[in-house]
């Protein structure tokens, strides 16, 4: 955790309301490791939280008026309790106005509330932001409320507040992650029973995030970003995950209520039933779920090589299988491929843009980041960024 950034907060709290705040609460971003688009079809990830992401500071008001001043637009918005709808301008808020709508509905949100929020993740880059600043949120009008709520509840309630207030009708990885992070550690998860374990990292791996720089158009924190595109595309893929699980419900003999149930042999014998296109969706799901599992078990065995190897396959599913992802990816995982320091490759998060996530060992890290920067520019004609991103501790109140 960043504490400079959290001082930061603090201090601007601080000056801007007249006293210091009463709850001051941390989210850290996420990174997928392995299991694309898995989560909402009730499949497995593994993922991480990391050591970047949003601080949140919180002070009772007067009122029903709620003030929430965002460090990093810089912006500041008023609204009035109750939360019943979203807006339209400026789209960050309604990751705040989500929040305290869905919680709202399970304790007694009032009276109004002055924040300050701030965060180091990179915006776009595929590390969800947007998790990270419900949760901190979350976390902290517990806290100030008084409003006793579990972990998963929180999860969902962060979920809830982006699928109806964003129009993203993403699953839980990112809340999970945000929530359940440990340090050098990767946190599995079964999105049908939602447990959640956290399996060790060898001293000997790290992750490399090299952001593309091209973003995404998830709803983000800037109105400069372009909204309604990828949340249409991601929308999409779930819709045609969707229509693919009901059809192996509708010719299969056991019970299929997501793409998890479906056997790759089933694939095989079915699919051509279907269009290509939903296909495509679905064998991408069914062999990450897979992927996912194989890869647990070899990082619990200790091969990280193989390991490295099932996360080059899933890029190659998320290219030409789910096409989520776009030309600066594939060549950044295409360069890794080439170097034999990097043991695995693959886009993070939602696809369309953002980053990749590259596994090697922490020595070699410099040297890799320079040599792919370095061809990337000389491809592309702007620069990518590169930095060592270390598994991390889950959101907490500070």
């Amino acid at each position: 955790m960043n504490t400079a950034l959290i001082e930061t907060i603090k201090q601007a709290h601080t000056q801007r309301f007249g006293a210091p705040p009463a709850v001051v609460a941390y989210a850290p971003g996420r990174v997928e490791i392995l299991g694309n688009h898995t989560d909402y079809n009730e499949g497995f990830v593994l993922s991480a939280a990391i050591d970047l992401g949003v601080g949140l500071a919180l002070s009772p008001a007067g009122g029903a008026a709620c003030t929430v001043q965002a460090l990093d637009i810089p912006e500041e918005i008023s609204f009035d309790l109750p939360v019943t709808a979203p807006v339209k301008r400026p789209l960050w808020v309604n990751y705040v106005r989500g929040v305290v709508n869905k919680l709202g509905a399970r304790g007694r949100i009032e009276p109004g509330f002055q924040a300050t929020f701030a965060g180091d993740i990179p915006m776009g880059a595929g590390l969800s932001s947007s998790a990270a600043l419900e949760i901190a949120t979350a976390l902290a009008l517990a806290r100030l409320y008084k409003i006793a709520v579990a972990p998963l509840e929180l999860a969902k309630i962060g979920q809830a507040a982006e699928n109806d207030f964003t129009g993203a009708r993403c699953g839980l990885l990112d809340q999970i992650s945000s929530l359940n992070g440990e340090p050098e550690a990767l946190v599995f998860t079964d999105f049908r029973s939602l447990k959640v374990e956290t399996v060790p990292l060898a001293a000997e791996i790290c992750f490399l995030l090299v952001d593309t720089c091209v973003k995404h158009s998830l709803p983000g924190f800037a109105d400069a970003l372009r909204p309604g595109e990828v949340v249409s595309a991601y929308n999409d893929r779930r819709a045609q995950c969707e229509r693919a699980s009901a059809f192996f419900a509708s010719v299969l003999d056991h019970p299929v209520t997501a793409l998890r149930d479906v056997s790759g042999d089933e694939w095989h014998a079915f699919a051509a039933r279907l269009d290509p296109i939903t296909a495509r969706r679905a064998a991408h799901i069914i062999w990450e779920n897979a992927r996912v599992l194989e890869a647990t078990r070899l990082l619990r065995a200790g091969d990280v090589r193989a390991f490295g190897e099932l996360m080059f396959q899933s890029h190659h599913s998320s290219q030409t299988n789910f096409e989520n992802s776009c030309p600066e990816l594939d060549f950044i995982v295409a360069q890794a491929r080439l170097l034999p320091q990097v043991l695995g490759a693959r886009l993070s998060g939602g696809g369309f843009g953002g980053s990749v996530v590259l596994m090697l060992d922490p020595r070699d890290a410099d040297q890799v980041g320079q040599t792919i920067a370095s061809a990337f520019v000389h491809k592309f004609g702007h620069t990518c960024t590169t930095r060592v991103i270390r598994p991390a501790a889950g959101a907490r109140v500070l």
